[in-house]
């Protein structure tokens, strides 16, 4: 299957562009390199923005329908009974990457409490396991620290490779032609 589109797509200043699994035109949806539970996926404004409140109001507008449309998805492809959406606006609030992104993260009944709990998602978003900048650079060999310290860490956790990605991308798309 040929990539969902062949426009370049950037996050942040990475290219994304097979990760890209739905595209607006002000938003695109993408699989996520280092997931901290599986499905869990991103949707950013096209237009590379740092901060939430540089967002025009048609870029808003378009950003929270798409959130919401890759929502209903990802709950009913990973049957989840619940989600975390989360968006870390500024260095300060956690976001390793300068571009505006939501974070959905499928969740059900007990899928984290051998972490500690439910709220455990909370110190894996801002932990080493939520810090998408790294994981990027990690993974494209580009320099660069991790700004916030790890946060219950798990190794095991290992980055995606490309192909794994693309074949979650090219199904997530088949499955938003559902919605």
């Amino acid at each position: 299957m040929p990539p969902f589109t062949t426009k370049p797509i950037h996050f942040g200043s990475f290219l994304v562009t097979s990760q890209v699994f739905h595209l607006t035109p002000s938003s695109f949806a993408l699989v996520n390199l280092k997931p901290l539970l599986p499905g869990h996926v991103l949707v950013s404004p096209i237009r590379v923005v740092p901060r939430f409140k540089d967002l025009t109001p048609s870029e808003v507008t378009d950003l929270f329908i798409t959130v919401q449309r890759v929502s209903r998805m990802v709950e009913r492809v990973f049957n989840a009974s619940a989600l975390n959406i989360a968006i870390q606006d500024g260095a300060d609030a956690g976001q390793s990457v300068p571009h505006v992104h939501a974070h959905i993260i499928p969740r059900s009944s007990g899928d984290l409490k051998d972490r500690g709990g439910q709220d455990a998602i909370y110190g894996m978003m801002d932990g080493e396991e939520g810090d998408l900048g790294r994981q990027l650079r990690d993974q494209r060999g580009e320099e660069g620290r991790a700004k916030f310290p790890a946060v219950d860490a798990d190794e095991s956790r290992k980055p995606r490779s490309d192909e794994e990605m693309i074949r979650e991308a090219e199904w997530l798309a088949q499955e938003m032609e559902k919605e």
